[in-house]
């Protein structure tokens, strides 16, 4: 089964990729909902259904079919999940029979496929592509000068500290600061980290390579840009070029 994938700032969404992957850790909390048989091995202890698995905790995943989810600890949905988690390594869910187990298109709203699963855990869930959600003329006009990187050349975002992103707002850092995470419910320097993972993806899958992907997405160079999706996701970024790629 060919897996389907949304990536956006904060959450990286992947249905149908059957996974056997060596005991590993990473920064992002992680939503496994299995629809197949799955395993989940942390310190030597099994899991045979879906979790939540915190930040930092190592384990030992194979699945064969079912929803991952890795979400940015410092979104809101992100802390939603480690109030749940209370300091806990994993916390084990119920199933619900009516969540969507078809196999979905890219094109497909994760939000209404995912609602049953959030409204469970007392959630709120937003991957919407719009930014209709957004009510302050000054955060549209900085996300309409990032998104106009992705299709083409790359803004360097890594010199785009916050006093001079405030400065070009005409706000203090604090008040921008404030005011992005207010309105797209993660903070701003991993908002921009996880844009740039999305930059360099976008990079690759097109046929960069990840030298010419790490430089175009703002790293310093390719082991730079390795380390970082590592540390993000649990991968390089040259084992996810074939998950992506499809």
């Amino acid at each position: 089964m060919l897996p389907t994938i949304w990536l956006k700032p904060g959450v990286l969404i992947i249905y149908g990729a059957s996974l056997d992957a060596d005991v590993h850790k990473h920064r992002a909390i992680q939503v496994v909902w299995p629809t197949d048989d799955s395993l989940c091995r942390i310190n030597s202890e099994d899991f045979w259904g879906p979790l939540i698995i915190n930040s930092g905790v190592e384990h030992q995943l194979k699945m064969g079919s079912g929803w991952i989810l890795l979400v940015e600890p410092k979104s809101d949905l992100g802390e939603g999940l480690s109030d749940l988690l209370a300091q806990n390594q994993t916390l084990v869910l119920d199933y619900i029979s009516h969540l969507n187990d078809d196999q979905p298109l890219s094109t497909d709203d994760p939000n209404e496929l995912l609602s049953p699963l959030f409204e469970a855990l007392s959630l709120d869930l937003d991957f919407a592509n719009s930014t209709s959600h957004i009510s302050d003329h000054r955060i549209l006009k900085l996300l309409s000068k990032l998104s106009n990187c992705l299709p083409g050349e790359c803004l360097k975002p890594t010199s785009w500290k916050a006093t001079e992103v405030a400065d070009s707002l005409h706000l203090s850092e604090s008040r921008f600061l404030h005011l992005f995470s207010e309105q797209m419910g993660i903070a701003w320097r991993p908002f921009l980290l996880w844009h740039r993972m999305i930059c360099a993806i976008n990079a690759v899958v097109n046929g960069s390579s990840a030298t010419d992907a790490a430089h175009l997405a703002g790293f310093s160079d390719s082991a730079h840009l390795s380390r970082t999706f590592r540390n993000l996701f649990g991968m390089s970024i040259r084992e996810s070029r074939a998950m992506f790629s499809k």
